[in-house]
């Protein structure tokens, strides 16, 4: 069973950063990509950005430019790099697994349980 743990949530003032990690235990054979969402207290959980399994990138249009994620090269831990941090960023930020395996591809998903970003005027 693989668990997905998040951290470097906290609070920033506006214009700050953040990094946020999470780290995953529990080995798989399968391929995977990883993601991180948020959600927003009486919102939707909305899509940040995310990172599949052959590297590549893909984010949300209100975080393109200011946030970044990466992986480690064991593919264990992905970070959330934020800079330029506005209070519309304020949620809790979730990372998600997606593991696809075996011929049929069939698909998993993983969900840690969430670190608090607050982000002040």
């Amino acid at each position: 069973q693989v668990q997905l743990v998040e951290s470097g949530g906290g609070s920033v003032q506006a214009g700050g950063s953040m990094r946020l990690s999470c780290a995953a235990s529990g080995y798989t054979d399968c391929s995977y990509d990883m993601s991180w969402y948020r959600q927003a207290p009486g919102k939707e959980r909305e899509f940040v950005s995310a990172i599949d399994s052959d590297g590549s990138t893909n984010y949300a249009d209100s975080v393109k430019g200011r946030f970044t994620i990466s992986q480690d090269s064991a593919k264990k831990t992905v970070y959330l790099q934020m800079n330029s941090l506005k209070p519309e960023d304020t949620a809790m930020y979730y990372c998600k697994r997606e593991d696809r395996c075996g011929i049929l591809k069939v698909t998993f998903n993983y969900w840690g349980q969430g670190t608090q970003v607050t982000v002040s005027s």
